[in-house]
């Protein structure tokens, strides 16, 4: 993975939606013990501390646990939690974006849904 250091997204939530994505894909196992804050700062070439940020917002959000020596690990219920977040927030946030332009542009409620099943079936076709 290729961090976007000129974008408008801070580096550690880029790390914190990449190990997310890792353990959504299961990549990295529950309960498996995840990169430290200096293997990840080796693997992006960023600050240990950028990091470590990453790994802390994970842990505040119950995705990953400490154990004192040893590291962190991911959570039990991690993937529960990812996808109830990223529902919850992201998906949220895209729709409500998609439904105010929408409004802008007059497109009918049933024209929006039949689009999105539109885009859901090229989706499933490719």
């Amino acid at each position: 993975m290729m961090l976007n250091s000129d974008g408008t997204k801070p580096i550690y939530i880029q790390i914190a939606e990449w190990l997310e994505n890792e353990i959504l894909s299961e990549n990295i196992l529950e309960d498996g013990k995840i990169y430290s804050q200096y293997q990840l700062a080796d693997m992006f070439n960023i600050n240990p501390a950028t990091a470590a940020k990453g790994l802390n917002l994970l842990a505040e959000e119950s995705i990953l646990y400490k154990k004192r020596g040893l590291g962190m690990f991911v959570s039990t219920n991690a993937k529960e939690i990812i996808l109830n977040k990223r529902k919850n927030q992201t998906l949220k946030n895209l729709v409500s974006e998609i439904v105010i332009e929408a409004e802008r542009l007059k497109i009918s409620e049933e024209e929006l849904v039949k689009m999105i099943k539109e885009a859901n079936r090229d989706r499933r076709s490719c």
